[in-house]
């Protein structure tokens, strides 16, 4: 988000995360309660009329560099579309306490679930990567299902991420302009545990959108909510209708 920019309150922020998660639906890149949401801030935002009960939980890895920030994140069961109708049931705010081993965990008194995404390591993980980075004081982080992307990277060819782009990015004209780091691509990973969550990191210092092989894709921005969830939009629109120059090659 640029320096000079207007922060945002917490409820312009809720409003957004509930319109990408409405959008990722629509465009059915979000089955059941698939598909995950976290926003990081770094300004002073007052969070707790929204979400007034607190308790202490562990944080899945150390993050000293981001003590005293802010998150909110949907809860693990939840689904995107439904996050606009009552941000308050669907999501969670998390501050870092000092040392960055724990945080205070607020919800609401509706709220619908006991802990957050499993995947919030890697969410919480690229975060700090990225402040540690550049300092910034916002970022979001999409997780979503697209569906012809995710087919897509189940076949071999397409695990690489060379390949990736050299296909996708010449599909569609407009790719290279929306998308202009590319994609990345990462091996398939057992959801939640750490080898995904240092790909994923890995892979998004280069990139701003990235597959999770046989899982879906990854966005995150700087600038807004909305903005990473274009971007995973975008990617999904480059899909060949059919696998260029894999024709006899079938998902596995």
């Amino acid at each position: 988000m640029p320096v000079d920019a207007a922060y945002p309150d917490l409820e312009e922020l809720l409003s957004a995360i509930g319109e990408a998660g409405r959008r990722r639906s629509e465009i059915e890149a979000t089955e059941g309660a698939a598909g995950k949401i976290s926003v990081y801030w770094g300004w002073p935002l007052e969070s707790r009329r929204r979400f007034p009960l607190a308790q202490t939980m562990d944080l899945p890895q150390p993050v000293p560099e981001l003590a005293g920030k802010t998150f909110v994140v949907s809860g693990s069961g939840r689904r995107l579309r439904e996050i606009i109708e009552d941000p308050a049931a669907n999501l969670g705010c998390a501050v870092v306490n000092p040392g960055g081993t724990t945080a205070q965990h607020y919800t609401s008194p509706r709220c619908l679930f006991t802990r957050f995404t499993s995947e919030f390591n890697s969410h919480l993980a690229v975060y700090a990567d990225q402040v540690r980075a550049t300092g910034t004081k916002f970022h979001a982080v999409i997780h979503a299902q697209p569906p012809y992307l995710t087919y897509l990277s189940h076949i071999r060819r397409y695990q690489d991420t060379d390949f990736v782009n050299c296909h996708q990015l010449r599909w569609e004209p407009e790719m290279i302009v929306n998308l202009p780091h590319g994609l990345g691509a990462v091996a398939f990973q057992v959801p939640g545990l750490a080898e995904l969550m240092a790909a994923t990191v890995t892979a998004l210092r280069q990139q701003r959108v990235i597959v999770w092989c046989k899982h879906g894709v990854v966005a995150r921005s700087d600038q807004s909510v909305k903005r990473a969830a274009d971007r995973a939009e975008y990617a999904e629109t480059g899909v060949p209708p059919q696998p260029m120059g894999d024709n006899s090659e079938t998902p596995g």
